[in-house]
This record gives C-alpha cells, structure tokens and sequence, in this order.
C-alpha cells in the first residue's frame, strides 16, 4: 500500500521540485534597466502570441465536444464550403500578429542595440551629461573571467563590481574560444570572441548580488565558469576599490596574465591591485605574449603590400577594397549585365571542336577527333566492348 502510495506521489514531488528550481527566475526579476526592457519585450510577445494561442486551444475543446458523437443538437452540414466571415478571421488575426510584433521587434533591435550608449539608467530618468560612464574591460579566459577597470587600475577575476545607477561600457573579447558574457539581470547575452573587440552597454539600479557565466559551450570546465555580479552604492564601490588597492596584492602585468590565461577550473575570486597599461588591447590583438605580432601589426604590413590604397587610409583598417572600392588603378569597372550589346564584344568559342565535321561517336577513332573528349563509359556486364579505332 505504502509502495503504491510512493509511486502515485512521484510524479507530483517530481513537478515541485522543478517549480522550486524556477522560484528565482532572474530573467523575469532583473535589477538592470536593459534587462527590465529585454524583460517586457519576452512578455508582449508572449502576450500577443497567447491572443491566437488561447482561443485556438478553447476552440478545440469547444468543437470536439459540440460535435461529439452522442451530441443529439449538432448540426451536420455536407454542402458547407466556404465562409466569408470565418476566412477574414482566419487571415487577419495572424496578420495582425506579426504585423505587431515586427513593429516592436524592429524597434527593439535598434534601440537595445548593444553597441548603443543607453539614454536612460531607469524609466523616467535620463542619463545626463554630467553622468560619468564606467569602463569595464571583460577577458574571457578558459574558464574564467577577468575584468579590467583602466580608470581604478584594478582587476578581478570571477566578481563584477558595479555602482548602481551608473551607466556601464563593456569592452568584451576572449582569448581562445567563442564565449559568451551573461548576466542576465543586468543585460542580454553578447558574444566573447577572439581578435574582436564587442560592446555592451548596461546599468544597474538595485543593489545585490546575483550570478553571471557564459552561455557557449567551451568544455570541460564550461560548468563553472562563472562570476558574481555585486551591485552596490557609489560609496560602497569607492571602498571596494580602495580595499582591493590598499590590500598590496599582485600585479597584473605580462607574466601573471599569461599565467592566469592557462586552462583552469573553479577558479577562486582573484585580485590584483594594479594593471599593466594597454594590456585589453592587447588582449584583443592577440599578442600578450610577446613572442607573438599582435594583429594590427600584421594588418598595417598587409595594407603596405597592398600598395596602400586610398580605401584603406580612409577606413584605417589593413583590410583589401570592398565591393564598393575603386580599383587600385583607373575608374571603376562597369559590370557586363549594365553594358550595351555592342560594348560586350565577343570572344572565342572554346568549346566548339577544333576542326569542322568531325566524325564523332561513329568513328571514335579517327584522328579529326584527338583534339575532342571521349566519355567511355563502362559496357553493361556480357556486352562486347567497342574499341577505339
């Protein structure tokens, strides 16, 4: 009795302890204004979505028991073919639909762009021009994550400290492999990538602490690669800066950073009370090590083979002309689909066969037919195979 008690209980212990692990979902209580935004974006669309979702499931019920089998009152209808009324609902709610949500969706990629400076830091308080950004320089290493502050001189490894109320830039690259830096109260999901410098901007405005870790599988230690986000007041960041620098701890420069960029799992929290000068840049150029040729060096050189042409001066990167680039030298080239009949001229026919009246398959051997391909397929099994000549 009490085993089939234990059995029927199961299932339902089962559930609860999966509601239980989504009590604290941080993606729908975020202490950041972005991700509030991010927050209301899910909830529209979801809401929208449920417009057409809600009424379809009612309407399944609804129909399947009108027209059940032991209904006496449903009303069968053969010649039914075609409803004017029942079409416009069936077309324009939907269009309605997407309409809406690509609305919100175009103007929410604009205005959440993470490369965009945030114009607010909550709603109702724009950010003015006295307001100070702080810089946030962010190394995803294997399987950690460093942060840079250039203007304090300091680093961490694994805990983000922020001020509240403080609009926040995040420079964000990585070493090695593809990550991605997330914290999902403060703000969406970017990518940490190699040789690239990315950008985040974000604010929180609740103090606390909560979690952030990168959401791209990079391995063995991708579980616990993880950091502390800490918001605090102003006061309490200045005292946090002033404690890492007063502790006289190590120095991040060009031995401990490559030290640090070795493989690692559970890393503990790490301080350092100063930084080297340019170390994030770098870090994006790939050349820490300085055995190794950081890679504007290796685009500068490119763009001197290349002749050093005009395009890249003005762009200032070693990359070649694009598409809509002039030519390294006279005007640029008219495509053959935009030119007159006339101005395409004609070329040689090079698939046409050497000479005139050639003999072709019949006689296969014939020596008007050395300048042409033979394709000598395999004969089907017992048939006599026909030779060349």
């Amino acid at each position: 009795m009490n085993a089939a008690r234990l059995a029927t209980g199961l299932p339902l212990i089962a559930a609860l302890g999966l509601l239980g692990g989504c009590a604290d979902m941080v993606v729908m209580n975020p202490t950041g204004d972005i991700a509030m935004q991010q927050r209301n974006l899910i909830l529209f669309a979801t809401g929208v979505m449920l417009l057409i979702i809600v009424p379809v499931i009612a309407l399944t019920v609804w129909f399947a028991w009108k027209y059940r089998r032991g209904n006496p009152d449903k009303v069968y209808d053969p010649s039914f073919d075609h409803s004017t009324t029942l079409e416009l609902v069936i077309w324009s709610c939907p269009l309605l639909i997407i309409i809406a949500l690509s609305a919100v969706t175009w103007t929410s990629t604009h205005l959440l762009d993470p490369f965009r400076p945030i114009e607010r830091i909550a709603p109702g308080r724009p950010v003015t021009p006295d307001m100070k950004t702080l810089d946030v320089q962010v190394v995803a290493l294997d399987w950690k994550w460093l942060f840079i502050y250039p203007e304090q001189g300091i680093a961490t490894v694994n805990e983000l400290a922020l001020p509240v109320d403080v609009p926040v830039r995040f420079s964000i690259t990585s070493t090695s492999q593809f990550n991605t830096f997330y914290a999902p109260t403060l703000a969406g999901m970017i990518y940490a990538m190699p040789g690239m410098d990315s950008k985040l901007h974000a604010v929180l405005n609740k103090p606390g602490e909560s979690w952030g870790y990168s959401g791209n599988y990079t391995g063995r230690g991708y579980a616990d690669m993880r950091f502390k986000l800490r918001g605090m007041s102003q006061a309490d960041f200045d005292a946090w800066v002033a404690g890492i620098k007063g502790r006289g701890g190590a120095s991040l420069e060009t031995a401990s950073y490559l030290a640090l960029e070795k493989p690692s799992e559970k890393s503990p929290v790490m301080y350092f009370a100063n930084v080297m000068p340019g170390l994030f840049d770098r870090a994006v150029n790939m050349c820490v090590d300085p055995r190794k040729t950081c890679m504007a060096e290796t685009m500068r050189r490119d763009m001197e083979r290349a002749g050093g042409h005009p395009h890249n001066r003005e762009i200032g990167s070693g990359t070649a002309p694009g598409r809509g680039s002039m030519p390294h030298h006279g005007e640029k080239p008219v495509p053959a689909l935009e030119k007159e009949p006339e101005e395409k001229g004609s070329g040689p026919n090079v698939t046409k066969p050497a000479q005139p009246g050639t003999p072709g398959e019949r006689k296969p051997g014939d020596q008007r037919n050395r300048d042409m391909s033979a394709n000598d397929l395999p004969p089907m099994p017992g048939a006599p195979r026909a030779g060349l000549g």
